[in-house]
């Protein structure tokens, strides 16, 4: 699958982990930076991701950013956008099956790298369950005008 990530300076310890865990579960990765933990603006990076995913469809991306809030924010200003802050799998798996989020957001000042790791793996796997859910999605495409 390809997977779009990105950060802000207070996510990047975490982004460079979760990009090289994709990589071991065989996913193809884009990364839309940052590529240091120099102070960076996180719309830069989120609304930047989020239009590409937006664009491409089936792919999925995940940010990161000291909560996880800043990013989810700015990259649900995106028509087309479901990012979903996820910091316990149970959302994650929720986001994806009922939601069908397209984007993860997480905070690397919130969960450690190992739950991170299990949040990516479920959120990956799960597939969106449609039927009443789909119905519920189509209400929030008319209201952005797609």
């Amino acid at each position: 699958m390809k997977v779009l990530i990105g950060s802000d300076h207070a996510g990047f310890q975490l982004k460079e982990d979760i990009k090289e865990y994709l990589m071991l579960l065989g996913h193809d990765v884009e990364d839309y930076g940052v590529f240091s933990e120099e102070p960076f603006d996180y719309p830069d990076v989120a609304l930047r991701l989020a239009e590409d995913v937006a664009k491409r469809k089936g792919s999925r991306g995940i940010l990161i950013c000291g909560t996880g809030v800043g990013m989810s924010i700015a990259a649900n200003k995106v028509r087309g956008i479901r990012a979903a802050l996820c910091h316990d799998v149970f959302s994650a798996r929720a986001s994806r099956a009922h939601n069908n989020a397209n984007i993860l957001a997480m905070g690397e000042r919130v969960i450690g790298k190992g739950l991170a790791r299990e949040i990516v793996k479920v959120w990956l796997e799960t597939d969106f369950q449609g039927e009443r859910h789909a119905r519920r999605l189509e209400k929030i495409e008319v209201y952005e005008g797609q």
